[in-house]
């Protein structure tokens, strides 16, 4: 006899609980899910995931995680059965928030997206409960919602994430490590949304961080910084500089004579000054 197709669903809180079955071997393909992560967790028989130049083999125990921005590419064995979670992308950010959590603009992103069940410490005793507490014919909004901000905060510790989970109430190592990267990087164009990348957190983070502790923007930051670098090799004889416009090129200031104002503001004179005042 051959299995039966067969689908359970429950809706818990933010949650959508699945248990599904085809019946016999079939292909489902989708377009990027957009808004929910895909938790999909292997009951029985098998399952191959594919994606961007890879391929993946689940069996019994293991657990898949589609982003958002994953397109859906699965083949499941005819005694394919697998319970499935999907979570909301604005759950996650929530989560993030209250935590104080940074993340990249583009939002939340599991990069490893296979797990053997035992490597997720409690994990599956957590969806157990979840699942028992779907079937409490008066299960109370509130629990569930506790129950769904619970699955959520497990699944951003328990697996690999693009998030910084250092809390931005002590943010000065983060700091730190943004303006490390400036001083490395000062012959780049070092936008704020290419610093905020780096950092793993939104431009309004990254924004608010800069005018907390400096007082001033990313850009503001940078330019005073490419500035104090030229201006430091200027004035130094072994610095191996051949020509102002040289160095102002070097450094990414591509209009000379907004360069050479924005110095003179600073160091109150002009670069070609201080130039020929080093020989």
């Amino acid at each position: 006899t051959h299995p039966q197709a067969s689908l359970s669903h429950r809706k818990f809180a933010e949650l959508d609980l699945c248990r599904i079955s085809y019946g016999g071997s079939v292909r489902v393909t989708s377009p990027a899910l957009e808004t929910i992560y895909h938790l999909q967790v292997l009951l029985n028989g098998n399952c191959l995931w594919r994606g961007h130049k890879r391929e993946q083999h689940l069996v019994p125990g293991e657990l898949l995680l589609i982003n958002p921005d994953d397109p859906v590419d699965l083949t499941y064995s005819e005694d394919c059965e697998k319970f499935i979670l999907k979570v909301p992308t604005r759950l996650l950010d929530s989560i993030c928030d209250e935590q104080r959590w940074q993340r990249p603009d583009g939002g939340v992103r599991f990069l490893r997206n296979h797990y053997r069940l035992e490597e997720l410490d409690g994990f599956v005793n957590l969806l157990a409960m979840v699942c028992h507490e779907a079937e409490v014919s008066d299960s109370l909004p509130r629990v569930q919602g506790h129950y769904s901000q619970i699955v959520a905060s497990k699944l951003l510790t328990l697996m690999s994430t693009n998030i910084r989970r250092e809390s931005l109430s002590a943010p000065q190592a983060g700091l730190e490590r943004i303006l490390d990267y400036i001083e490395r990087n000062l012959k780049l164009e070092l936008s704020a949304e290419v610093l905020a990348e780096q950092a793993c957190m939104s431009l309004r983070s990254l924004y608010a961080l800069f005018d907390q502790h400096l007082g001033i923007t990313p850009k503001h930051y940078v330019r005073q910084r490419k500035l104090e670098r030229v201006h430091a090799c200027l004035s130094d004889p072994t610095c191996g500089v051949r020509s102002v416009t040289e160095l102002a090129l070097d450094y990414g200031f591509l209009h000379l004579g907004r360069f050479s104002e924005v110095y003179r503001q600073q160091f109150g004179e002009l670069p070609s000054q201080t130039f020929k005042r080093r020989s």
